[in-house]
This record gives structure tokens, sequence and C-alpha cells, in this order.
């Protein structure tokens, strides 16, 4: 199996060796776990080392998340303006519409790697669940056809339990990130925990993971 460095440290040894090439990624978590911020190191390790990239968000706008990647020392802009990266807002109310658009966008660049942030956007406006599986599997053949890897994020509501929004996510992903920020006695802890790698083994344990001023740093052996 193929991989690909994921450009957070630590990841890459909870997973086996590294994200399994074109593997759709799901990585979930409460608000403020980090999850975006992954997704930025994700598709920056990438451009680093010559992978293309398309960055599609249903939420935040471009400039902010941009903005917030830089303050964490990712120039994005650099990219842009080269024509490696491609920053796509989408409003999820015509999300039928994006297929289309992703698909350009990543072949247009020759893109090796997409960001999906936040896949749960689109269960706010899809309120029927065998729709809203019918549209993420879509969008799941849509990527695989394409040849690319994909991390693709989730928000969970806190104290809900599941390791995704809607219950529906983790069944087109083939590997599955969770993090979690938690009251541990009198502080607050993050850890992060693999939950699947299809085709492959991986850490099944709990591990502490830090947001530090050049992003998030996984700890395998705490």
């Amino acid at each position: 199996m193929e991989r690909i460095a994921s450009g957070v440290p630590g990841l890459d040894e909870i997973l086996g060796g590294g994200v399994p090439k074109n593997h759709i990624v799901l990585v979930s978590g409460t608000c403020g776990t980090g999850k975006t911020i992954l997704c930025g190191q994700f598709i920056y390790e990438g451009l680093n080392n010559g992978e293309n990239g398309v960055y599609l968000s249903l939420e935040e706008q471009p400039e902010s998340i941009k903005d917030s990647f830089s303050r964490l020392g990712m120039n994005f802009d650099k990219y842009e303006k080269e024509g490696k990266l491609t920053f796509i807002k989408y409003d999820p109310y015509h999300v039928e519409g994006v297929f289309d658009i992703l698909e350009n966008t990543i072949t247009g660049i020759g893109a090796k790697r997409v960001v999906i942030d936040s896949i749960s956007a689109l269960g706010m406006h899809i309120k029927d669940k065998g729709e809203l599986r019918r549209m993420i599997f879509n969008l799941s053949l849509v990527l695989r056809k394409m040849d690319t890897t994909t991390v693709m994020t989730s928000e969970i509501i806190y104290g809900q339990s599941g390791i995704s929004r809607y219950g529906v996510e983790e069944f087109v992903a083939d590997s599955v990130i969770v993090l979690y920020y938690e009251k541990s006695e009198l502080m607050f802890s993050r850890t992060i925990q693999v939950w699947k790698v299809r085709g492959s083994n991986h850490s099944k344990k709990l591990h502490t993971y830090k947001i530090t001023n050049k992003g998030i740093v996984v700890y395998p052996t705490k």
C-alpha cells in the first residue's frame, strides 16, 4: 500500500506509516479540536512536495482560512499564485453543483490532494438521512475516480455519541481519525484516535496531541 505524508508530526506513525494514497480520510471532532488546522497541514505538505491541492470550504471564507493558516507559518498565497492550489467557497444550499466544480477544478490543476471542510454543512440543508447518505456517497465516487487523496471533516456536537455528525460520513471513508477535547480532572486534554484504516494495521490507542504555533503535533508514545 502506497502512502503519503500527512504533514502532521506524529500522525503518520499512528496511521501505520502515513496516509494511504487515494484514501478518503474522515477527520471528526467537536468544535475547537483542530480539524481545519489538520487539513491545512495535509494540503501544505503536499504542496511542499509537488502535489497540487484543492481546498473546498462549505462554511468559512477562504481569506479567513488562509489568514488562520498564515499565523501557523503556512503561506498558501504563494501556491495559489503559481496555480498549484485552488480554494473553493461553495454554498451548501446548492450542493448538487459542487460535484462538477470540484471535478473540473481537480482536473484543471492536476490536484493530488483534496480537502472538504466540512461535510457536516451538507446535512444542515439536507434533512432526509437517506438523501444525505446518497449525496455523500456520490461525492465519494467523484473523488475516487479522480485519483486523489482526500481529507474531509465532520463536526460532532459536544456530548453527542458517535464518531460523526450524522452517522453516515464514516461509511464512505477509507480511514477515520477522531479528535477529542475533553475535561480530565481539573483540566482539558486533547487526544486523537485512529478508528480505522482500511486494509492496514494502525494504532488503536488514544494519543495525546497539542496545537502549537506550527500546527498540530501528535505524540505517538503518549
